[in-house]
């Protein structure tokens, strides 16, 4: 269930320069403060990587959009969808990158059905999400929003229900509408034709401020971010002023500095000794074991799923946990607020053996009235336990959800049960409510969208999951 790592830093010619030397003479101090700023950074250069291949890269498979350009997704994901990891396939996603340097965006949404659930989330840089619109904070009117850069100042224009601000000068808005079923998906696109994103002066109709300098965007792919993470990560801070709430960081970033660590500047430096490399890759090594720790002991063990119920995903949230934040990053990247969603996640069966389809059926029963209490909806997505990705299968369906319980077959008790494993079941009753697996290793997110109180308080657990033998009339 966890993103592996490739441990080791090799130098990276496009990031690497010669910068200043080392202040930390101690190589021992050095390898520390690597370490430390690793997992302050790894979630920045993820989020990077996604939107080098979703925003500047234009011959990227994962291409999308450039800055500033709404990108809607015609259907949901699927397992040929491979730039994030655990994608969620409940709600077709639209995507915007924004470049916020010269002038606010402003993000206007249509009027959407009031049984529909459809969320925007806001999220900078720094991987925290700063605002939300959408059914459970701004409702399901139409309205226009502004999102700001960290200099902006003003009062909200008008024309705009509400201002956010980013406390960096690149961010993302990350759009889920609501799938009721596959011949619903017209109605979600004729939505999505409603979203619109545009600077403030064209909304206003005001001339364009001057257009911020290019930038010379540093190639990344899975290998150069895991050789060599502090070097994407000094390049992303320059995007990333310490000034605002953010201010609180100013001794942490004097403490990287003193390694040569610094917005903007390569890193590691071309005069770096033998010395120094080698206790930066102590401390980026030292970090991977730090954030697999922290991902493991992340949530509560409930019947053998691991429950988060209190992230609050922005600055004062994580209250400096980078620890907790890479953790986040790490397991699903673009994570909502517990508030928002809440992600049970497991690798593992009910007596805690690892789930493998090639080794074992399985099933979880929700009892009457237990399903997952959620004021949107819920959902049981299968993923590939290596790759994170979706899993394909001969019949497509890659979750099971609550708009699919009238299609679903309950037991004469009134409960769920859910039959988890690699071959179709020879019952029709029991292929209805089939989530194909893998032939090998496998995890599950379970989603629950807008969570009931219940959900919060931990008063209403994830059922476990039952491991059964594998039979030809299974």
């Amino acid at each position: 269930m966890f993103k592996p790592f490739v441990t080791g830093i090799a130098v990276a010619s496009l990031l690497l320069v010669p910068v200043s030397s080392f202040a930390a003479d101690n190589p021992t101090d050095t390898a520390a403060i690597a370490e430390e700023a690793t997992v302050y950074g790894l979630p920045m250069v993820d989020l990077y990587k996604l939107m080098y291949d979703q925003a500047i890269d234009t011959g990227n498979s994962q291409f999308k959009a450039p800055f500033n350009t709404l990108h809607n997704e015609s259907n949901v994901f699927t397992p040929t969808d491979t730039s994030i990891v655990t994608p969620n396939s409940d709600t077709p996603y639209s995507e915007l990158w924004m470049d916020l340097r010269a002038e606010p965006m402003v993000l206007c949404v249509p009027e959407v059905d009031e049984d529909r659930y459809y969320s925007v989330m806001l999220t900078s840089l720094y991987t925290f999400n700063f605002g939300y619109i959408g059914s459970r904070v701004t409702g399901n009117d139409a309205a226009c929003y502004a999102v700001a850069g960290p200099d902006w100042k003003g009062d909200t224009p008008k024309g705009i229900a509400r201002v956010f601000q980013s406390e960096t000068e690149f961010a993302t808005a990350l759009y889920r509408t609501q799938l009721f079923n596959p011949a619903d998906i017209d109605n979600v696109r004729e939505i999505q034709t409603g979203y619109t994103a545009e600077p403030l002066s064209a909304f206003l109709g005001a001339p364009a401020p001057a257009a911020p300098p290019a930038i010379n965007w540093p190639k990344i792919d899975d290998t150069s971010a895991k050789e060599n993470p502090l070097g994407y990560l000094a390049f992303l801070l320059q995007f990333a002023p310490a000034t605002g709430p953010a201010a609180v960081e100013q001794p942490l970033r004097e403490k990287f500095a003193s390694i040569g660590l610094e917005a903007g500047k390569p890193f590691p430096s071309a005069d770096a000794s033998d010395t120094e490399l080698s206790a930066i890759d102590q401390g980026v090594k030292a970090a991977r074991a730090d954030i697999a720790k922290a991902i493991k002991t992340m949530g509560k063990i409930e019947n053998g799923w691991s429950v988060t119920t209190d992230v609050q995903g922005n600055r004062e949230g994580y209250n400096g946990d980078w620890g907790l934040r890479a953790a986040v990053a790490v397991t699903g990247l673009l994570a909502n607020d517990t508030a928002e969603a809440v992600y049970p996640i497991t690798n593992v069966d009910i007596d805690l053996n690892k789930l493998d389809g090639a080794k074992s059926a399985y099933t979880i029963t929700f009892k009457p009235g237990e399903l997952p209490p959620a004021h949107a909806f819920w959902s049981v997505t299968m993923y590939d336990g290596k790759t994170q990705h979706l899993v394909a299968n001969p019949i497509g369906r890659y979750l099971i959800n609550s708009p699919m319980l009238p299609e679903l077959t309950k037991n004469a008790d009134g409960s769920l049960t859910l039959y988890i494993q690699k071959d179709a079941p020879t019952d029709p009753a029991k292929k209805a409510n089939w989530l194909p697996a893998p032939d090998g290793p496998f995890y599950l997110a379970m989603r629950i969208y807008w969570p009931k109180q219940a959900v919060l308080d931990g008063n209403w657990q994830p059922p476990g999951i039952i491991p059964h033998a594998i039979t030809q009339k299974s």
